[in-house]
């Protein structure tokens, strides 16, 4: 009787449709492209930042630039994957180079992307 009972409940459940889960990278919010300006401020001139800040941007495969500006901020772009801009972002507020001291990061202009705009990521003079 048991072997019965889970028999029609077997049957029972698969006429109803299953929904898969979606593949990875397909409209997961995890996997959208996102673009964001960046400014850094503090002690990030004369202490490799820009080096350090391409190093990692590399590493997270991300694609982008950044630059030192006259008032003694570093500037930059980010587009790559959320998960990937959002590391970054994280390592920009609170790491940097070992000899920066970072006051504090502003974000602009974050949008979603459907591909990058860059192909690598470099130090702008």
């Amino acid at each position: 009787m048991t072997r019965f009972i889970l028999l029609v409940c077997l049957l029972f459940l698969s006429s109803f449709p299953v929904k898969l889960p979606r593949s990875a990278g397909e409209g997961t919010e995890m996997s959208r492209m996102l673009a964001v300006d960046f400014e850094v401020f503090g002690v990030v001139q004369g202490v490799f930042f820009r080096k350090y800040t391409q190093k990692r941007g590399k590493e997270l495969n991300l694609k982008g630039w950044c630059m030192n500006t006259p008032n003694g901020t570093v500037v930059g772009h980010l587009e790559g994957q959320r998960a990937q801009v959002d590391e970054m972002k994280q390592w920009l507020r609170y790491t940097g180079s070992p000899q920066s001291r970072i006051d504090s990061v502003q974000f602009r202009n974050e949008k979603e992307i459907s591909e990058p705009t860059f192909t690598d990521f470099e130090i702008r003079k």
